[in-house]
């Protein structure tokens, strides 16, 4: 099992959420969710986020290098740190969307012809 995948499902189970809540909320089936927690190469950016979100934890802990106990002070939550690497992820998801999406409209432009 992967670090980041142990912290996963160490915050789920600590907050009580199944893996099939966590799927279903993520849009994945249990399986596949229970593999996502087995192997962080399963995980994309917009699944991330959204265990980020769903856990409410600050996607620092996530990644970082060094495991330690939190206090009660220290809890994770989604801070304004986690917002403003959550919002630049966000514009960049939506900078590679509208990419596509000019890529599809010039491939159809070269169809027609």
């Amino acid at each position: 099992m992967n670090i980041i995948g142990q912290r996963i499902k160490k915050l789920r189970e600590e907050r009580g959420i199944t893996q099939e809540a966590m799927a279903l909320q993520l849009d994945v089936t249990q399986s596949n969710y229970g593999r996502l927690e087995k192997d962080d190469r399963r995980l994309n950016v917009v699944k991330l986020l959204k265990i980020v979100r769903i856990l409410n934890v600050n996607i620092n802990y996530l990644f970082s290098d060094v495991e330690h106990e939190l206090t009660e002070t220290e809890q994770p939550n989604f801070s304004n740190a986690n917002k403003e690497v959550y919002d630049m992820l966000v514009e960049s998801l939506r900078a590679e969307v509208q990419h596509l999406k000019d890529e599809v409209s010039f491939l159809r432009v070269m169809v027609r012809s």
